[in-house]
């Protein structure tokens, strides 16, 4: 049984995601709504991605960090050394949680069975974009729009559709 890899991602409209290694806003809905959905199940993500992390490893979450550094080992971090070796030590049947950085969300996307997107109705200055979607590949199963003091913002969950393109 294959695991399932679902990408949970906050972007600008124009795809920025960060700069220097920092999220772009702060949104306490969205955060409530990262940890609701990521607890209890692995989280994926970059070593860059880890150390940004204010609190780490995430807790009552199976942290999994992709290295390219052969043989390291971060405590309390299930490690994988490549893309196939991540998806090898997920949990098979089981959702699983990309959540960055840029270059990890680009090699995932064409894996992926859903997106949770947190969209902010505003372009961001960013040093790091997410790859833009094709929507023709996605369902929208989930939608809900807010208004921050700056700017709106929507929750848009999205299920690859059968037949399109998932590795």
């Amino acid at each position: 049984m294959k695991p399932i890899i679902s990408i949970i991602v906050a972007i600008a409209q124009n795809n920025a995601i960060g700069k220097n290694n920092q999220l772009l806003w702060h949104l306490s809905d969205d955060l409530k709504r990262f940890k609701r959905l990521t607890e209890n199940h692995t989280i994926v993500m970059g070593k860059r991605t880890y150390y940004s992390l204010p609190k780490r490893p995430l807790a009552n979450r199976r942290n999994l960090v992709i290295t390219d550094v052969p043989g390291e080992i971060i405590e309390g971090c299930v490690m994988a050394y490549s893309i196939e070796d991540a998806i090898n030590k997920m949990e098979a049947g089981s959702e699983n949680f990309i959540i960055g950085g840029g270059m990890v969300y680009s090699q995932f996307l064409p894996f992926a069975d859903r997106l949770y997107l947190t969209v902010v109705h505003k372009n961001f200055d960013a040093d790091t974009y997410f790859d833009p979607i094709n929507y023709g590949e996605w369902k929208e199963t989930f939608r809900e729009d807010h208004q921050h003091e700056a700017f709106a913002y929507s929750f848009i969950n999205l299920k690859r559709i059968k037949g399109k393109k998932r590795k």
